[in-house]
């Protein structure tokens, strides 16, 4: 088929899963040791408002009053703690999320990109054993680029001309318009886009969604 899609390309936070325990857990224990720069907490609420954001951008949002270098160091040590956390711990997977990508794996081929730090999808896979399901993972933290030029990169990258992008959020719609492909709303997540291509009620109804998606 002319229009075959062949690959998918996959947002993480609000889309694959959720993490946000560990990382308010693991980020609140930095902040504990470093009152000089924040002396509350970091609410749900503040954190689940950055998902989707590059680290920069967090930074900037939750440190407001450091400095970019003390900020970066902050973040480094939130992320590291954060990391290895994860990678054992795992996060709250979606529904059917594994048997759904073996599924969609014997169709397409899968990939990660997030605007994450270095480590974060890595420590996802190694959570859930999920090694099997992905061909290449791209994110903020290994280049520096925006999710939209990743989307590009991982698609040139893997001779891919065909694929779409499943997320959450208008972060993810915009990296999308900026592939050049469509975009799929994981409407169960934490965003609200602007125009979504295609919504995705759960995300075991992926493959069914995907045959709409062949067909147009």
């Amino acid at each position: 088929m002319e229009n075959h899609i062949e690959a998918i390309i996959f947002d993480l936070d609000g889309t694959m899963w959720n993490a946000l325990d560990g990382i308010h857990k693991t980020w609140n224990q930095v902040v504990s040791n470093h009152p000089e720069y924040r002396q509350e907490p970091i609410s749900f609420e503040e954190l689940e408002g950055c998902l989707g954001l590059p680290m920069t951008d967090i930074a900037v949002r939750l440190f407001s009053g450091t400095t970019t270098g003390q900020q970066q160091a902050l973040m480094d040590e939130c992320c590291a703690i954060e990391n290895a956390y994860l990678a054992e711990h795992g996060g709250i997977l979606y529904p059917k999320l594994e048997e759904t990508l073996l599924e969609l794996k014997k169709t397409y081929r899968l990939f990660v990109v997030s605007n994450c730090q270095q480590g974060y999808i890595e420590s996802f896979i190694k959570a859930h054993k999920l090694e099997k399901c992905f061909d290449d993972i791209e994110c903020w933290g290994n280049n520096l680029l925006p999710k939209g030029e990743n989307n590009k990169l991982i698609m040139e990258r893997n001779g891919v001309t065909k694929a779409v992008y499943v997320g959450d959020t208008a972060g993810d719609e915009e990296s999308a318009r900026v592939a050049g492909i469509p975009f799929i709303y994981a409407k169960y997540g934490f965003g609200e886009p602007k125009a979504p291509d295609y919504i995705l009620e759960e995300f075991a109804q992926l493959p069914e969604l995907m045959q709409q998606v062949e067909l147009s």
